[in-house]
């Protein structure tokens, strides 16, 4: 058995969590500035909450809401800028994933005045991230509870993600109710790709017994909202959301232990060019991953189909209509072009049931695109 154990997030859960524990924000400093982009923050509550919090506790704060999707590392090397113009001693993000990965990037990036925008992406040594308080209003991220951070680069429009251990978020405010503004079809999304995260993770090789624990729960819970997402078509009451959000939480537990798989490397070139959102572009290779997870962890692929309370089959086809990917053709030619990034063979493709290389992938794109 392995019980080694890392998780240093302090969550704090629960509706009106922000303004019950806003104490916990002295201990970050006088000054502060807030990363959120697009009207999450605005529309669930959560900005107008945290700044309450912030003016209960005497703390300065300036805003930053220039993160879009996928959020860009130009983004954040500005925000930063202005962070240390200001004298921001902590990092408040709010919002879904591209919010919450940009808040941890930011952090990097101010607390290292020296660097240029690709300096973020090396391994020497540098300053320590300013401390991140993360505020989630989607469930699908689970940026929340990880270290990782997936930015795009502004130039070639690639996503690559960091993960060092400082950009841990320090604390965290766990508000379900934050999550109720979503439109059916981001719910949808976001819940797809935390299911991504439960499954590929707990799939992983590197998933030992503590990340199982927390993917089977995630599994669980993610999957009973899916159901209904599916069945009603519209979106899900009180107890519903509040089980897809600490759903999604679990999931990036097991995320932040085992990665993600080659199901997320594939989607990125989906997000990337053809302007799928995040959580369908990954789920639209959940066939080729349960059938190659089914081939070389028979086991744990029956006892995820046991946690659904499902067969392969009724998944597959459940988890196709709600991706509901669009008309998609590539040549030859993009194939091989989206596929030489693979090259350097990413650690989703190293860590997949069986392991996968750059030409199994040139081969699923080949077979469902071409």
């Amino acid at each position: 058995m392995d019980f080694n154990l890392k998780i240093p997030v302090n969550v704090v859960s629960g509706k009106d969590c922000v303004k019950k524990n806003s104490s916990l924000l002295a201990a970050f400093g006088k000054k502060c500035i807030i990363v959120t982009g697009g009207s999450s923050a605005v529309k669930s509550g959560a900005l107008e909450d945290i700044l309450f919090a912030l003016e209960k506790e005497g703390i300065e704060s300036i805003i930053y809401n220039g993160i879009g999707p996928n959020p860009r590392l130009d983004h954040c090397f500005e925000a930063a800028a202005k962070a240390r113009a200001f004298g921001a001693d902590f990092v408040i993000g709010i919002g879904g994933g591209s919010p919450l990965d940009a808040s941890k990037a930011v952090a990097v990036y101010a607390a290292n005045p020296d660097f240029t925008l690709y300096d973020i992406y090396s391994s020497e040594k540098r300053n320590e991230a300013l401390p991140a308080v993360l505020i989630g209003t989607t469930s699908g991220t689970g940026s929340e509870v990880g270290k990782v951070s997936v930015l795009t680069d502004p130039e070639t429009g690639r996503k690559k993600s960091i993960a060092p251990d400082d950009c841990f978020p320090r604390l965290t405010f766990a508000d379900p109710t934050y999550t109720h503004s979503m439109p059916y079809s981001v719910t949808v999304s976001t819940a797809l790709d935390a299911l991504a995260h439960a499954i590929e993770g707990y799939m992983s090789v590197k998933c030992t017994d503590i990340p199982s624990l927390f993917g089977e729960k995630a599994i669980e819970l993610i999957w009973q909202g899916l159901l209904r997402l599916h069945s009603a078509k519209e979106n899900p009451d009180e107890e519903m959301r509040e089980r897809l959000y600490y759903g999604s939480l679990y999931a990036g537990i097991t995320l932040a232990y085992c990665g993600t798989a080659f199901p997320h490397p594939l989607g990125y070139i989906l997000t990337e060019n053809y302007d799928l959102p995040h959580g369908r572009a990954c789920t639209a290779f959940m066939d080729e991953f349960i059938d190659r997870s089914e081939k070389y962890e028979k086991e744990k692929t029956e006892k995820v189909f046991s946690i659904m309370k499902t067969d392969k089959e009724t998944f597959k086809s459940i988890i196709r209509e709600l991706t509901a990917l669009p008309e998609i053709r590539m040549t030859e030619e993009e194939i091989l072009s989206y596929c030489s990034r693979y090259d350097t063979v990413p650690n989703n493709f190293k860590f997949s049931p069986g392991g996968f290389s750059k030409e199994d992938a040139i081969e699923i794109f080949r077979k469902r695109f071409m």
